[in-house]
Formats: structure tokens, sequence, C-alpha cells
């Protein structure tokens, strides 16, 4: 069912002051897609948390719609968003590149946005985080609190840059690390994650990337049964457990939602696809564990500041 945002008079709430709102220049209201729910803890909750601070910010309607998993779900909504005003669609996915580069053929004023796709025409945007520094220092933050010099990662899919980014971190600060790699083959299924984290934690794994937004959470509790540690994934995840989540790779999905309502509100949204690091403020390292000593976090912390300055990673 169609959900709407009821604004809310005490905005400072909602993640804005009302004194800081934006003149609205082409942005008018704002949809989002979701494949599953708002409501996941990670992906999807950042993409509603992202919504709010258009809403707070602009003074304009947001509308979202859930289980949009196929083209012809898409269709309908972006159908019912632009009965509603709505000139920004947000598809919270990979998925949405393809479905908006068929759809948005059709709806010439509205401009489509998605995730991790390939945006071939003018009224579409596909947004990516470069990830791959991101793994990197989490894989540095996982060789130095390996005791047995033996961590792992696992991802969805192969073609995450933070995997390989994650390996060679590792080696980077330790280079007798051993690198363990296991694929999941889906964002969800948290029985093959679960699976796989226990082989890896028999074979003397000891710290663990869970690399998915969807299985994340799931092999966070199981590592933590096991008293073993991780490197949390997309959120600050340092509220499932300071004593396991060492620290977390941040993607904030949320602030990368508002810098593309700020650039489409201004004519300065770009087409085609456009990519983000830790120079740009979206991609950051969450809270440390209180296990992680404080030397190594001035020296992490010092090498993130130059990659943000030069671009070159520690070596």
């Amino acid at each position: 069912m169609l959900k709407r945002f009821v604004i809310i008079l005490f905005c400072t709430l909602l993640l804005g002051a009302c004194s800081e709102k934006q003149p609205v220049g082409k942005i008018k209201n704002v949809g989002l897609l979701v494949p599953e729910t708002v409501y996941d803890q990670v992906w999807g909750s950042k993409g509603l948390k992202g919504m709010l601070k258009i809403q707070s910010k602009y003074n304009v309607d947001v509308f979202y719609k859930e289980g949009i998993n196929s083209e012809l779900a898409a269709e309908r909504a972006v159908k019912e968003f632009d009965q509603k005003g709505v000139n920004l669609i947000f598809g919270n996915g990979e998925e949405y590149a393809a479905y908006f580069n068929k759809i948005s053929k059709k709806y010439p004023k509205i401009h489509f946005v998605s995730f991790n796709g390939n945006a071939k025409n003018e009224n579409t945007t596909s947004l990516s985080f470069k990830s791959y520094a991101m793994g990197y220092f989490g894989g540095m933050v996982a060789a130095h609190m390996s005791k047995g010099q033996n961590v792992g990662v696992i991802a969805a899919y192969k073609w995450q840059p933070e995997v390989e980014g994650f390996f060679q971190g590792a080696l980077a600060e330790n280079k007798q690390t051993k690198v363990s790699i296991d694929y999941v083959g889906n964002w969800d299924d948290d029985r093959k994650a679960i699976q796989l984290a226990d082989g890896m934690m028999n074979a003397g794994v000891d710290v663990i990337y869970p690399a998915g937004d969807g299985f994340n959470v799931p092999v966070i509790e199981r590592v933590k049964e096991r008293g073993l540690y991780v490197i949390g994934y997309v959120s600050d995840q340092s509220d499932l457990g300071e004593s396991t989540v060492l620290t977390s790779t941040i993607q904030q999905v949320d602030k990368l939602y508002e810098k593309a309502a700020d650039q489409y509100n201004f004519g300065k949204l770009k087409s085609g696809n456009l990519s983000y690091d830790f120079q740009d403020d979206v991609i950051s390292l969450g809270k440390f564990s209180p296990l992680v000593d404080k030397g190594f976090i001035r020296k992490i912390t010092k090498q993130i500041e130059n990659y943000k300055q030069t671009g070159r990673l520690p070596q």
C-alpha cells in the first residue's frame, strides 16, 4: 500500500531544523522504491532516513513503496507517484537501473535515481560507492585485531570491490594474515551466510567481514555467540555489541540521497553513472570497539585523512 509521510511540525526531531529548510527549485515531491522493506536496519532503512532528510530540508511530500521487485511493479508505482506530483524518484537497489532505463522514456519530467547500475537516459542517474578503500581499511582493522592471523570475508557477490579491498588491506597491515573469502550469491540468504560463518570460525577465522546488507546482522549475532569479532557493514553496527563489532565500514546512503536531491533541486544532477568515496564524506569507518588500542585508532584515522587528501592507500 502506498504510504505517505506526514510532515511533522516539530521538524527538529526529523533530522533537520525548520530554520535550515532550503528554497525549492526543481524539486517538487519525491518517491522511493525498495525491493523489500524500509525497516531492514541496513540499506532500506538508510533509504528511508534519506527521504526524511529531504522532506525536512525542502518541506516537500515524500512517498515510498515496498516490495517493488519487478519491472511491472516499478512501472505501476511510478505511475502512482506521477499522479502525486513526484518528479524525483529513487530506486533503492541495483535492479532499478534497468527498470528506469525503460520506464523513464515515458516520464521525461521525472528524474530517476538508482544505485550501482548503468543509467542510460538523460533523466536517469545511477549512484555508487567506491567501496574498495572502505574494504581496505576494514581489512587493516581485522588483521590488526586477529589473534590467530586468520580473517575472513563473507560477501554476496564476487564483483563487490570491498572484497578485494579487504584482502589487500589485511595483508598491508600484516603480511602473515590468512584471508578466507566465501560468497553467498545473494544479499539476503541468512541461512547460507551463517553456514559459511560457522565454517570459517571452525577453521580458525577470528574476525569476519559480513559484506552483505541482508545477512550481516544474523552473521554478527552468530559470531557474538562464539566470542569472536566482526567488521560491520553499511551501517555503524556497534550497537550490536561493542565487544564483537571492532568497527564498521559505513556507506552513508542517506547523505547520498540528500546530495542527489540538492543537485537536482538546483539543476545540477548529472545523468549517467556517478561514484563517491571517502573524499565525498559519504563513506567512513564507524565507532571503534574499546578493544581496539588507541594507538592503532590514531594511526588508521591519520591514514584515512591522508587517503582523502591524496587518494593513496597505506602500503
